[in-house]
C-alpha cells in the first residue's frame, strides 16, 4: 500500500461544509479515508463529495467535542474551523476577542485533548491544525485572530513534545492567499489583489486543494517522523 494512502481510516475534518475545510475533507475521501465532516452548518454537500457522514458542532462552545471520540475508533483529526473579526485595535471589543479565541484556539486545544485521550488507548493517530501566515505575521486589524493563530501554531510545537514518543503526530498547516469565499473580496479589487500576486513567488492564488492535498500528506505514513512543524502551503509568501 502506498505510504500516502489513508485506506481503512477514519478522518474527522471540522469546518467542512465549505472552502478549505471542504477540500480537506474531498482530499481525505480521494485518499481511501471514510470522513466525518463536521460543521455548525449544513455539510451535506461535503458528503456528497465524499460518501462520508456528517457531524454538527458548534466550537461557540470550546468543548463541543468533548463526547464526540469515545465509542468509536477515529484515526485522524483536522482542525479546520474558525472565525475572524475585524475592528482596529483600539476599538476591538471583549466579545469578538472571546469569539474568536474560544473558536479559533480553546477549541483546538480541547479536541485535540478529547481525540488523545481515545488516540492513546488505541496506538495514536495524526492532528493536522490549520494555522495561517498571521501565525507569524502580525496583521491589521485583526488582533484575536493573529493571537489565536500565533496559539495555533504554539500548542502544536507542545502538543507535539507530549505525544510524539506516544504515536500521535501534531502538525499544523499555514495556507497562504487561497481562492475561497473568504477572499472573494480581495481577488475582485484589482488593486489588491495584484499587490497580493506580486508578492506571491509562485505568481498564483492558492487553491483549496493545495491545503487538503498537504492535509492528507501529514496524516499519511509517508509524514510518520514528522512532529510539531508548521508546514506553510503559502506559494513562497513567507520566503518572500
Amino acid at each position: 500500500m502506498s505510504a500516502f494512502s489513508l485506506s481503512g481510516q477514519t478522518a474527522l475534518v471540522t469546518g467542512a461544509n465549505t472552502g478549505i475545510g471542504q477540500a480537506i475533507a474531498a482530499a481525505m475521501a480521494r485518499a481511501g479515508a471514510h470522513v466525518i465532516a463536521a460543521g455548525r452548518s449544513s455539510c451535506a454537500e461535503t458528503v456528497a463529495m465524499t460518501g462520508g457522514e456528517e457531524l454538527t458542532l458548534d466550537f461557540a462552545d470550546p468543548m463541543a467535542a468533548r463526547d464526540v471520540f469515545s465509542g468509536r475508533r477515529i484515526d485522524i483529526l483536522v482542525n479546520n474551523a474558525g472565525i475572524i473579526r475585524r475592528a482596529d485595535s483600539v476599538d476591538f471589543t471583549e466579545e469578538d476577542w472571546d469569539a474568536v479565541m474560544d473558536v479559533n484556539l480553546k477549541a483546538v486545544f480541547f479536541t485535540c485533548q478529547a481525540f488523545a485521550k481515545t488516540a492513546l488507548a488505541h496506538g495514536g493517530g495524526k492532528i493536522v491544525n490549520i494555522a495561517s501566515l498571521l501565525s507569524f505575521q502580525g496583521g491589521i486589524r485583526v488582533p484575536s485572530y493573529t493571537a489565536s493563530k500565533h496559539g495555533v501554531a504554539g500548542i502544536t510545537k507542545l502538543l507535539a513534545n507530549e505525544w510524539a514518543a506516544k504515536g500521535i503526530n501534531v502538525n499544523a498547516i499555514a495556507p497562504g492567499y487561497i481562492e475561497t469565499n473568504n477572499t472573494e473580496a480581495l481577488r475582485a479589487d484589482p488593486d489588491r489583489n495584484a499587490a497580493i500576486l506580486a508578492r506571491i513567488p509562485a505568481g498564483r492564488w492558492g487553491r483549496a486543494d493545495d491545503i487538503g492535498e498537504a492535509a492528507v500528506f501529514l496524516s499519511s505514513r509517508a509524514a510518520g517522523y514528522i512532529h510539531g512543524a508548521v508546514l506553510n502551503v503559502d506559494g513562497g509568501w513567507l520566503a518572500r
